[in-house]
């Protein structure tokens, strides 16, 4: 049994991966994409996943892709310590959850991630390195986010969008962590885990005023980052020169985020 996972250090899908394959105990090898280099353009990752992102899992030669799809995966494949629930409106609940981050939590998370942080790399490089990293996604939509980012920052017509959006997730865990301490009540699940690299990278970047300001929710996040999963898939995994960055940045966000919220 070989396990292969294709990451990045900084990668929130790749994060939650990391963090199932902890929380199962499996052991793993590990392949490390840098993704401002372009690894994940290269021609031999791009016949593993076509897409160009990260995590891709192999598993004794079966490619799987897609974070979601690979942690359920991994429950598939590894039935000792599951991570889904058995019931199943339970699970039909954690799904729902998982949807969400297909469905808008993720490109919100990188719209936020660009505007304030990483166009700070990008602007280092030529107009005609940032041409060419552009034109090599393959989404036109996700690329005209990410120009737009880079050009524009925290005025970037889609940065309130992406704070709005996450407005209502953190409103919507709010409600749900009333009925005790995780998103499916009194089961962690997948659901948990899956949102842990979205909660630490909101806290780097100037959202952990918004998380304190709803109570259950700030709890329900410290109970998940005291998870040793937590360390050893997402805390351990923590680029100095990432978190340097995102301190950089972190007054000017508190205060665009807030200018947003309170007009």
């Amino acid at each position: 049994m070989t396990i292969t996972l294709y990451h990045n250090a900084m990668s929130s899908c790749a994060a939650k991966v990391r963090m199932v394959l902890s929380e199962k105990e499996l052991e793993w090898e590990g392949i490390h994409l840098d993704l401002r280099a372009g690894d994940q353009q290269k021609p031999e990752y791009v016949k593993l996943n076509p897409k160009k992102v990260v995590p891709t899992l192999v598993h004794d030669g079966a490619v799987i892709i897609e974070s979601n799809v690979v942690c359920e995966y991994l429950d598939d494949a590894f039935e000792a310590r599951p991570v889904r629930p058995s019931s199943p409106a339970k699970l039909a609940q954690m799904r729902l959850w998982t949807k969400q981050i297909d469905e808008g939590v993720h490109a919100a998370t990188g719209i936020i991630s660009n505007c304030i942080a990483f166009r700070h790399q990008h602007l280092q490089k030529t107009p005609e390195q940032i041409e060419t990293w552009l034109n090599n996604i393959p989404d036109p939509v996700k690329r005209e986010r990410q120009r737009n980012g880079v050009e524009l920052g925290m005025d970037s017509p889609d940065f309130k969008d992406g704070v709005m959006r996450y407005e209502k997730l953190l409103d919507d865990m709010e409600v749900a962590l009333k009925n005790g301490p995780w998103l499916l009540g009194d089961e962690y699940s997948l659901a948990d885990i899956s949102y842990a690299s979205y909660m630490a990278r909101l806290m780097h970047l100037g959202f952990e005023g918004r998380i304190a300001a709803r109570p259950h929710t700030a709890a329900w996040a410290e109970r998940l980052m005291a998870k040793p999963s937590y360390k050893e898939g997402i805390e351990d995994w923590f680029e100095p020169k990432y978190l340097e960055l995102f301190a950089s940045q972190r007054e000017s966000a508190r205060a665009k985020i807030s200018s947003i919220i309170n007009n």
